[in-house]
């Protein structure tokens, strides 16, 4: 259609900046929370003698809500529209955030957490699909991978926050650190219009026609081709038809493989730190350094991921990452700990910003946001059993080397999937992606 051509023609404007900036910065407060959750459980295992395995469900159960609201999430958008979810699912997160700040006994925090994980996991599949949807088509995985940078900026925000608040005032300071702020996102978001390609999916034409003119900054002729309105009531089991099955199956095995390590891996870090004898302070020290690398693996990946393609940068920071989390294991010392550790951030988390912009390009848009809510959620399965196995791990008087080996293999399994049957998206139409080759 004519007006997707264009949008795809467009070279980058101040609202899709101004977009990303609004949208990145919800990310932002989500990657805040799940951090500092990592920082609060080193401080609650001495303040409420949380054992191995309680503070594995402290962990996990946040990301039980994160699948529950990733899928739902993803094919409701589908049907109601993009932005009025990328409302709800952060003022889900954002009152259920300051709500555990007020947690006076586990099971509070526990419930609390497990909303948290809806409003979190309904957040950033949509939050990636509405984005792309209004990315020119030369820029749209590095705009996808600038979005999820602020995850590495957000977990930095928790590290500092961390480090410089929760010894002095407790850890309830930092869920309240986490809330307010976001409170502002909200506001800002309500002046990002509906996805123009969902709005022309679904037969509102001229919408899309006055929202492309926002997006372009200047007035847009009316498209010749007005589109047929499509079904809007679609199904998973849609994901597994019309030559798709391949690429959702290579999709959920990739989200599990990079959950299951990422959360166990970084959840746990500073009680890891702490239980192998360095002190909160030094734990809390050694774990902000670390992070203060994410941001530039995310940059180096953001760089790539538009010139040499989705497919081998994303292949490559996935092995890279299996490298750094054996080398981790195996670490020595504190000079160690940071070397291995920083090349763990550096290419974990490149790598996640190359694995948002791929997974949003495989569907088109009437159902983009179930395809990549489902393939979050089935993922978070593997988010859930990582920290859980790290406390069981632990208990059994496992090291780092068990610990992190386990982890090392999921991502090698990852890679090696997405080497087998991922393809290509690079300079390809959003609407044509999943269309036979040849």
């Amino acid at each position: 259609m004519q007006l997707e051509q264009d949008l795809d023609a467009l070279n980058m404007t101040r609202f899709h900046y101004r977009l990303i900036t609004v949208a990145g910065l919800g990310t932002l407060f989500d990657s805040l929370d799940v951090g500092i959750i990592s920082f609060v459980l080193a401080a609650l295992i001495g303040a409420w003698h949380l054992s191995n395995v309680m503070v594995g469900v402290v962990a996990s159960i946040s990301l039980v809500g994160m699948a529950i609201g990733a899928a739902l999430a993803g094919t409701v958008a589908d049907r109601l529209g993009r932005r009025k979810i990328f409302m709800l699912t952060l003022a889900i997160y954002s009152i259920a955030t300051g709500l555990s700040a007020a947690a006076l006994a586990v099971w509070m925090l526990v419930l609390f957490r497990f909303i948290v994980g809806i409003g979190l996991g309904g957040e950033l599949p949509v939050t990636s699909t509405m984005v792309t949807e209004f990315l020119p088509r030369k820029d749209r995985g590095r705009g996808i991978v600038l979005l999820e940078s602020f995850w590495a900026v957000g977990w930095l925000i928790a590290a500092l926050v961390s480090y410089l608040l929760i010894p002095r005032y407790g850890w309830r300071m930092g869920f309240l650190f986490g809330m307010l702020p976001a409170l502002y996102i909200l506001y800002l978001r309500r002046h990002i219009p509906e996805s123009p390609r969902f709005l022309l999916r679904t037969g509102r034409v001229q919408e899309a026609q006055r929202v492309m003119s926002v997006v372009a900054g200047h007035e847009v002729a009316a498209t010749m081709h007005v589109p047929v309105k499509a079904r809007t009531k679609g199904s998973v089991l849609d994901l597994f038809r019309h030559g798709q099955s391949s690429k959702t199956i290579m999709l959920w095995i990739l989200w599990m493989g990079m959950n299951f390590a990422y959360y166990g891996m970084f959840l746990w870090l500073p009680s890891v730190l702490v239980t192998h004898g360095y002190s909160l302070v030094d734990s809390l020290k050694y774990t902000l350094i670390v992070t203060i690398v994410q941001l530039p693996g995310y940059l180096s990946a953001g760089f790539l991921v538009d010139r040499l393609g989705r497919k081998p940068v994303l292949v490559f920071y996935i092995l890279m990452s299996a490298v750094s989390a054996y080398l981790f294991g195996h670490a020595h010392g504190v000079e160690q700990v940071l070397i291995f550790g920083s090349m763990l951030s550096f290419f974990n988390l490149g790598a996640w910003g190359v694995t948002y912009a791929y997974t949003v390009e495989q569907y088109p848009t009437m159902n983009r946001g179930t395809g990549a809510g489902w393939a979050m959620g089935i993922g978070r399965i593997g988010g859930i059993i990582g920290p859980t196995i790290v406390g069981v791990l632990l208990a059994m008087k496992l090291g780092l080397v068990s610990i992190f080996g386990v982890f090392a293999a999921a991502l090698f399994i990852a890679a090696l999937t997405v080497m087998i049957l991922g393809k290509e998206t690079k300079g390809k139409s959003l609407e044509i992606v999943n269309a036979p080759e040849g």
